[in-house]
């Protein structure tokens, strides 16, 4: 019983570390230059963005997109630069973890 608490609790260690380097990402990125976990500034913030798209089924697909190619009338009317010099690994990991973010 202890080996398996002990796997659970590294397991969740492993994924709260996986969350920041993705937030160190994100920051690397230059997201953080638009957006911010709680607040709108240029563009909407992560967590209002994890709102609207919760309970979609093709939501890290449609923002991974978004996140590489740009985005325009989404959110109003500043157009979101695309990334496309990101990887498809970093593209799914940045989209991944926007729909995690709560205010």
């Amino acid at each position: 019983m202890k080996h398996v608490f002990l796997c659970a609790l590294l397991a969740g260690a492993a994924v709260q570390a996986s969350a920041t380097d993705i937030a160190d990402l994100a920051k690397a990125s230059g997201c953080y230059s638009c957006h911010a976990n709680g607040e709108k500034l240029v563009g909407p913030s992560f967590a209002a963005i994890a709102e609207k798209y919760k309970g979609d089924k093709d939501a890290a697909a449609v923002l991974a997109q978004a996140i590489q190619n740009g985005s325009r009338g989404k959110w109003g009317r500043v157009p979101m630069p695309g990334h496309p010099s990101l990887s498809p690994t970093d593209l799914k990991a940045l989209s991944q973890w926007v729909l995690t973010v709560k205010p």
